[in-house]
């Protein structure tokens, strides 16, 4: 989802894309920065916020991390050696680290999402996050506990307001 870059100034971190439905879709149990090997045309499309994680994910292969279905629009300025925009991405992690989250995500349910995708100090990170999936019952329980927590907000303000 291609949204507005947020900034953070005091730590160096400028929020280039995140993926809203994660978190409407799945309870994240554990969340982990990684970094993203990249080419020269995806990292400018990307600082330029052309970036869209709707429906990627993160698996293991051959010990390694990759981000899979993460659309990165193709550079405006690309020549012929401009990038494939859905090609899987390989993510930069310690190999302990790995090898946590491959055992994790062979628990029943378990999967690795990306939850945003951020520069830190000039550098491309993802925050994935290992998720369980919701059921319909769950997101319909969210959606309840979020209104009633927004009602609790206006009275309290209205109280405040003197009305």
């Amino acid at each position: 989802m291609m949204s507005k870059p947020d900034t953070n100034r005091a730590s160096g971190i400028k929020t280039v894309a995140t993926n809203r439905k994660a978190r409407h879709d799945y309870f994240i149990e554990e969340t982990y920065e990684a970094g993203l090997v990249l080419t020269g045309t995806e990292i400018k499309s990307i600082r330029a916020g052309r970036v869209s994680l709707r429906d990627s994910f993160a698996m293991v292969k051959d010990g390694e991390l990759w981000l899979m279905n993460a659309h990165v629009a193709p550079y405006d300025q690309g020549t012929y050696a401009n990038h494939e925009p859905r090609r899987p991405r390989k993510l930069l992690m310690h190999r302990r680290e790995i090898n946590r989250i491959a055992g994790k995500l062979q628990e029943k349910g378990f999967t690795l999402v990306p939850l945003r995708l951020y520069m830190k100090n000039n550098r491309a990170k993802v925050e994935l996050g290992l998720a369980r999936g919701k059921k319909q019952y769950d997101k319909r329980a969210a959606l309840r506990e979020k209104e009633t927590r927004r009602e609790i907000d206006r009275a309290v303000a209205r109280h405040w307001k003197g009305k």
